[in-house]
């Protein structure tokens, strides 16, 4: 039991003993994220929930050795994700080098408290913003759970100067959401085969704007898209919006250590819209490990790596799930990376009644979280008349 100076009040002290009598600490401190999680979600500073955290990691499969970046990493849940994820492979402590970068200050006390309690050596910088610089060194792994259309986000001193950041090249991205900005910014701190995983609103994945559908076309001509996977709406417990899984590549060519199939100029998309389940007790949904490994394994045979299981069975494409599909295809979609958008099995003459109304429900879904988008937009163009 640990010591406690006299003046301690009751409270705290009750709490401090029952933390120092449990057996489990790792399992009492992931509820406590849970809770807290739960009651900070309408401000937007929830935590990744660990199914979700486990699907990132597993599609950006680090390895042993390899540097992992999360620059919003929050609780610190993508950080421990990784370091179990390599540390069941290897069967010893990983030499990895894990660093998280969190806004808040408080949270990325959590963060830290969550790694120690864990044994797990990483490294949680002072709280900044990560987007205010570039990324100074080039990682193997970038892992994050954006914060969606987030507005009003461009340091004042460089709106105006998007030459002097390596990161947006010949264009600033637009002011009233940061969705472009987090994209690039990840990008642009990938290592020559480096990969990220991230979450982002659908609204980038096919918003018509002049500004999103160039920044598309940018990365489909880099060659950096590998995957993208529609999640279902509510498995983050804290919103409707409706979101998907990016997967970028520097190098997705076929390599020892790595995959056998060589897929350069090649994007899987995977519409998992309908893959939830529903939590016992409760009306609340998480994406369960049924659907978790589905996706995985689609994503394994898909790169040829030989962990699947499976990696002398080929990718085949599953209608209204799953396809893989060239870049000549998404460039004369006008770089549309929806994955429904390429998915959607070929119309027939009858369809169900219930098909055709989950379809407009969706359509719906999407409607409203696009025109929820554009409103920092339309707000940013009403101040400048």
């Amino acid at each position: 039991m640990p010591y406690l100076p006299p003046n301690v009040e009751a409270p705290l002290r009750r709490l401090i003993q029952a933390i120092g009598a449990a057996r489990q600490v790792g399992d009492l401190l992931d509820q406590c994220l849970l809770n807290l999680s739960a009651a900070q979600a309408h401000g937007s500073h929830y935590f990744t929930p660990q199914g979700i955290a486990r699907l990132m990691v597993g599609v950006a499969a680090p390895q042993d050795g390899h540097k992992v970046l999360d620059p919003v990493c929050g609780s610190g849940g993508l950080l421990v994700e990784s370091h179990r994820y390599v540390s069941e492979r290897v069967g010893v402590n990983p030499a990895m080098v894990l660093l998280g970068k969190e806004q808040h200050a408080h949270t990325s006390q959590v963060a830290r408290m969550n790694l120690a309690v864990r044994g797990i050596d990483a490294h949680v910088f002072p709280p900044g913003d990560s987007l205010a610089e570039p990324e100074t060194v080039p990682y193997d792994i970038v892992l994050a759970n954006l914060p969606f259309n987030q507005p009003a986000w461009a340091p004042k001193d460089r709106q105006d100067h998007p030459l002097v950041d390596p990161r947006w090249l010949d264009e600033l991205p637009p002011k009233g959401s940061a969705n472009s900005a987090w994209i690039l910014h990840i990008a642009h701190a990938l290592s020559t085969q480096g990969r990220a995983a991230f979450l982002m609103a659908d609204i980038a994945a096919k918003s018509p704007q002049p500004a999103a559908r160039r920044l598309r076309e940018r990365l489909v001509r880099d060659d950096v898209v590998e995957c993208v996977i529609t999640l279902p709406p509510r498995v983050f417990g804290h919103t409707e919006a409706t979101a998907g899984l990016w997967v970028l590549n520097r190098d997705k060519s076929a390599r020892p250590g790595w995959g056998s199939t060589d897929r350069r100029r090649q994007v899987l998309f995977i519409n998992a819209r309908r893959d939830f389940e529903l939590i016992p007790a409760s009306r609340t949904r998480r994406l369960g490990d049924r659907h978790s490994n589905r996706i995985l394994a689609a994503l394994a045979r898909w790169r040829g790596l030989p962990e699947s299981g499976s990696a002398d069975i080929p990718h085949r494409d599953e209608p209204d799930w799953s396809r893989s599909c060239t870049t000549e295809e998404i460039a004369h979609r006008l770089y549309d990376l929806m994955p429904t958008t390429y998915t959607a099995k070929p119309p027939e003459h009858t369809s169900s009644t219930g098909s055709r109304v989950y379809e407009l429900k969706r359509e719906l879904v999407e409607m409203l979280e696009e025109g929820h988008a554009l409103e920092p937009r339309l707000l940013d163009a009403l101040e400048e008349i």
